[in-house]
């Protein structure tokens, strides 16, 4: 059975070789269309033109996005014999909403390894804190599990960590297993790190671009995620994340740039 996710997400080809798709209702904040879902639209449309999936993505948010139906402008750059980079523009009602570029081919298994990060030790799924609860100002709740270990989850009672950092973990609400798109969502599915930085207001934090690099394909299981940023500075900071699966390998990274929230 296809998960809500991957209905939500979905494209098709039209005649004229550019992708119709729908901005469901949802999987948005307050109105807007969550950043990593509109990322995840132009990642399958640039997936079917490019015939491979995933690797690395690029999105660059040029306006908020909307519900209703939007297309999917795609462009193959370059198709090579292991990998093709394309790029695309999501448009809707005469609007340009997010120019992306992506590099796509099928994952390598073999070559040397070297991985001297770790996944984050966390509580039990259960003894964490949703902090996107259902019905919390938009459906966004609805659709996904996100379980920020507590002393991550201060923010929402005025009580900050003082640091950077949200580490927990991720399924969708159907349980329907995470693949290379659901990644793309994942990596801006958890309230912002800055929640948690001193002196930061819980706001809207407006996110300029976002880059996603699949590394796996996740086993079946709740991902283990942590996002952390290292500087805060002249109205903008990074986000850098780490997801992994439930083998403990490492299958996504991401980093993005955005707008530290204003009070």
């Amino acid at each position: 059975m296809t998960g809500e996710f991957a209905q939500a997400t979905a494209v098709e080809r039209r005649d004229d070789g550019a992708y119709a798709a729908e901005i469901a209702p949802g999987w948005d904040i307050l109105g807007n269309a969550n950043g990593g879902y509109t990322l995840a639209i132009a990642a399958r449309a640039m997936a079917d033109a490019a015939g491979r999936p995933p690797l690395g993505i690029t999105g660059h948010h040029l306006a908020p996005a909307k519900v209703g139906p939007c297309t999917v402008e795609v462009t193959v750059q370059r198709a090579g014999r292991r990998m093709a980079t394309v790029s695309a523009v999501v448009r809707a009602g005469g609007t340009d909403l997010m120019a992306v570029l992506g590099t796509f081919g099928d994952q390598v298994e073999s070559g040397p390894t070297l991985v001297t990060a770790a996944a984050p030790d966390l509580p039990p799924i259960e003894k964490c804190v949703r902090t996107v609860p259902p019905s919390f100002g938009s459906d966004f709740g609805d659709r996904i599990d996100v379980r920020a270990r507590p002393e991550d989850a201060g923010f929402r009672e005025g009580r900050p960590s003082g640091r950077a950092e949200v580490a927990g973990w991720f399924r969708f609400a159907d349980d329907h297993p995470v693949d290379a798109f659901g990644l793309v969502q994942v990596a801006d599915a958890f309230a912002p790190t800055v929640f948690n930085a001193p002196d930061v207001p819980v706001s809207w934090a407006p996110t300029l671009d976002l880059t996603v690099h699949i590394r796996g394909v996740p086993a079946p299981g709740p991902l283990r995620c942590r996002f952390r940023s290292a500087v805060i500075q002249g109205g903008l900071f990074e986000e850098d994340g780490e997801m992994w699966d439930s083998r403990g390998v490492l299958v996504a990274q991401s980093r993005q740039l955005a707008l530290v929230p204003r009070a």
